[in-house]
């Protein structure tokens, strides 16, 4: 009998291309066909064909009080019957603004006075690279090979040979001049960054970078990194992006920024983007900074940006009331079931015998099937990624929902109970058993 959701994909190809709105969707480095989901509650999401799972991906991550929050919900739905929107200024405009610079704060450090309320986290990180293009008059960008920041041109960009060469296009359709403004080096290579900065120091606008990188499996900054290229991008002139589209809000009431300055790695990023948590899973994102980088922005300043449904009242009213009810709570209890499932995941792939690591930035983890956790792009393309199909199918079977990727983050949220947590733990060994019987493809 055919699947419901196997109905679905094969319509989808009709119609959208690939059958899917975002690539990693289409289950291409896992195989197999998506599951088309109806509905989803708290821990658990349910498919086209009834089926229901634990959920491990959260929405890529804005779950982070589990799916479908019944106060998070009546928030929606209380704004949507005033409007769905208005191409005007709001009041939940300003207070969100106003609770995102209250919380992204550590005693005497508050890098952000000023916010602008976009739709994406795409949009936010392509404003804050204008942004500091207008702040500084230079064009250069320096990113990390495997840190993404979204789907525009400049940032779509390979790394090229050496240090500090320009870019190749990274994606068909991106102009080779665009893609040349943007350096790309290694991650979590101090040499590089100097030297990159040696060669075009008086070019560079800005140095962007994920507060923790989790789109090529997650890979934490070293001890001092980050700080080292706030200091290095000041010391030339240029400006620091930290991209929390990911990570803000998620692992820390201040994002992960906080989470390191509150173990002593102090530094003032200059411009801070956000999305996935800071929308409660509607479609939002925000960029913040110092009050005289971000007033550049029109209309006070020259730098233009603009959109029909920034600030959407439904997507304000969601992503106040999250971060309403995100206490420390919530953060001590996402915690601790992160650490419980990765010491589980361990503990399944060693009794196993499968060389892994397991990856972690506060309470983000993956598996990584290499003997050490990578440090680098490089590092993590390397590893045995043949045995994450097997693995991550035999969770499915036991009805526990992975990423469908290899180098994607695995989210727990807080309506993660006892009964959700056993769930995954009993799935892992034989999915690990799966893991060591995958054969490298030939």
């Amino acid at each position: 009998m055919t699947d419901r959701n196997d109905e679905l994909f094969s319509a989808a190809r009709t119609v959208t291309p690939g059958g899917v709105n975002s690539p990693v969707r289409a289950y291409g480095s896992v195989g197999g066909t998506p599951r088309f989901l109806a509905s989803a509650h708290g821990a658990y999401v349910t498919d086209a064909a009834g089926d229901e799972y634990v959920d491990l991906v959260a929405s890529w991550g804005p779950a982070l009080l589990g799916h479908a929050h019944p106060q998070v919900v009546a928030a929606v739905q209380d704004a949507a019957a005033r409007g769905l929107s208005f191409g005007a200024p709001t009041e939940g405009e300003v207070a969100l603004a106003r609770k995102i610079t209250e919380r992204v704060r550590l005693g005497d450090l508050a890098p952000i006075e000023r916010v602008r309320l976009v739709s994406t986290g795409t949009e936010a990180t392509m404003t804050a690279i204008r942004l500091a293009r207008g702040a500084t008059g230079r064009d250069l960008l320096v990113k990390f090979a495997g840190h993404y920041h979204g789907h525009s041109d400049g940032l779509l960009a390979e790394a090229g040979s050496g240090v500090a060469t320009l870019a190749l296009p990274g994606s068909a359709g991106v102009p080779a001049p665009i893609a040349a403004q943007t350096l790309v080096i290694g991650y979590n290579d101090r040499d590089a960054l100097e030297a990159v900065f040696a060669e075009h120091g008086d070019r560079i606008a800005a140095v962007i970078v994920e507060a923790a990188a989790a789109n090529m499996g997650v890979v934490a900054p070293e001890p001092g990194f980050n700080r080292f290229i706030a200091d290095t991008a000041h010391a030339h002139g240029a400006l620091m992006i930290l991209d929390e589209v990911l990570t803000g809000f998620r692992v820390h009431h201040a994002g992960f920024w906080a989470l390191q300055a509150a173990t002593g790695e102090e530094y003032l990023p200059d411009i801070i983007t956000f999305g996935k948590v800071v929308g409660g899973g509607m479609p939002l994102a925000a960029l913040g900074g110092r009050a005289d980088v971000m007033d550049l922005l029109a209309p006070t300043g020259p730098v233009y940006q603009a959109g029909t449904l920034s600030g959407n009242p439904l997507s304000v009213a969601a992503g106040l009331e999250t971060l309403r009810l995100a206490t420390p709570a919530v953060y001590a209890k996402v915690d601790a079931a992160a650490s419980r499932i990765a010491d589980a995941l361990d503990a399944a792939l060693t009794e196993a015998g499968v060389v892994h690591a397991i990856p972690r930035a506060g309470n983000l983890f993956g598996v990584a099937f290499a003997e050490t956790a990578p440090r680098t792009y490089a590092e993590a393309q390397a590893q045995e990624s043949f045995r994450y199909a097997p693995f991550f199918h035999a969770m499915r079977e036991q009805r526990v929902a992975l990423p469908p990727s290899v180098f994607e983050a695995w989210f727990l949220t807080a309506a993660h109970d006892d009964e959700a947590l056993s769930r995954i733990e009993a799935a892992l060994p034989a999915a690990a058993r799966a893991a060591a019987s995958a054969s490298r493809p030939a």
